[in-house]
């Protein structure tokens, strides 16, 4: 096992019209490897949505229990049932097996071909074709190097625009070239996802005619980002929890007014406070040396709170907190884009001013901040380790 680890993301819109999604996406993670299905069901809305559940669970499954390729696509065939109109049964898929973090196995079923950037540009790998129960499959295996994006989609995407905006639609060409064009080394596998998703809702007029799916994963190295939020209940606990935090590698954050007090004295570096607010809603950050950002508290992590989640649901707000200094989006920035590995020390001494009912935050209380933003990150496919002192 190397340094690597594996960023996965990914962005569905649905048919102009129709509630469910013709296209599913299952990931399944593994100390030993990382596996995404992305299957586009036969038709649209509920039967397709249908087709593509099963398809993606089975084969997800069956993966990442070492199963052979063919015995997964006999299992789907036998599987699904069969539309009375067209006589066929059947999903197509695509299939990425990141194995040790070292090789991506890549198996492809009549969905566009998987898109590889390398140092930001097109790679051409090796596809071999063979025949399962009938189906024609294409299977590659690449070795991973840092930073290789890979990049599927389902063939809502190369429709795209087509009849209006284009003739024959946004072809594998053109989303390579916006791709290439779009990269940036720091960007997430989500953020990759999200930006040719949308590029394709745009060439649709936000009327897509297809179910659209792009999913993408990012090789990168681990990065770890440490979280300070509050001082312990016990007094006599600064010292460890200071410890602890400090000795972690990676970057650090401070958050909380009397954590940054007790930061400042622990290092023994003056506090430098700002009085700058650049949003009216987060408090200003501060400056300890040795401390990579220091923010207020509870409002801070409320907002950083509120981006994650929509960062992991229709990712409207990307662009504001890429933008914005203030705290929370500084805390954003380091968490989603920085961080592969999170850790946060959380103190459970209480203040009394986070108890009043007319604060204009959701929770009372830190430790359901912490709760709740542990938990999307989590789902985000962070490593998460929480400490309590």
């Amino acid at each position: 096992m190397n340094e690597l680890c594996i960023d996965v993301g990914y962005k569905s819109i649905n048919k102009h019209g129709e509630q469910l999604c013709g296209d599913m996406v299952q990931i399944i993670k593994t100390p030993e490897s990382t596996v995404l299905v992305l299957a586009d069901g036969l038709g649209s809305g509920v039967k397709a949505n249908i087709l593509s559940t099963l398809t993606s669970k089975i084969i997800s499954t069956m993966i990442a229990e070492k199963m052979d390729i063919e015995d997964c696509v006999n299992t789907v065939i036998s599987t699904l049932p069969v539309c009375k109109v067209r006589g066929v049964a059947y999903s197509t898929f695509t299939i990425i097996k990141i194995t040790d973090n070292e090789y991506a196995d890549i198996i492809q079923y009549d969905n566009p071909q998987v898109i590889l950037l390398r140092d930001g540009k097109n790679y051409e790998y090796a596809v071999n074709q063979r025949t399962i129960a009938g189906k024609t499959i294409l299977e590659s295996r690449v070795q991973l190097l840092e930073n290789d994006v890979f990049i599927a989609m389902s063939d809502g995407a190369i429709y795209a625009g087509v009849g209006d905006l284009m003739n024959y639609g946004w072809q594998r060409d053109n989303i390579v070239e916006y791709a290439e064009n779009r990269y940036d080394s720091e960007k997430t596998a989500q953020a990759i996802a999200t930006d040719i998703d949308d590029a394709c809702n745009d060439l649709y007029m936000n009327m897509p005619g297809d179910d659209t799916t792009v999913a993408a994963l990012k090789v990168r190295k681990r990065r770890v980002v440490n979280l300070l939020f509050g001082p312990p209940s016990n007094p006599k606990d600064v010292s460890k929890m200071m410890t602890m935090f400090f000795a972690k590698q990676g970057e650090h954050i401070v958050s909380g007014g009397t954590t940054s007090t007790l930061t400042s004295e622990f290092l023994g570096k003056k506090m430098e406070t700002s009085i700058d607010y650049i949003d009216p809603k987060i408090p200003p950050i501060a400056k300890i040396e040795g401390v990579d950002l220091v923010t207020e508290g509870v409002l801070t992590i409320n907002g950083v709170l509120e981006y994650v989640r929509d960062y992991a649901g229709e990712n409207k707000l990307y662009q504001e907190w890429h933008t914005k200094r203030d705290g929370a989006s500084l805390i954003t920035v380091k968490l989603i884009d920085v961080a592969t590995d999170i850790n946060f020390y959380v103190g459970r001494a209480v203040n009394p001013a986070h108890q009043n009912p007319n604060l204009p935050i959701g929770f009372n209380i830190k430790m359901q901040l912490v709760e709740d933003l542990s938990k999307t990150l989590r789902e985000l496919g962070k490593n998460i380790n929480v400490s309590y002192f």
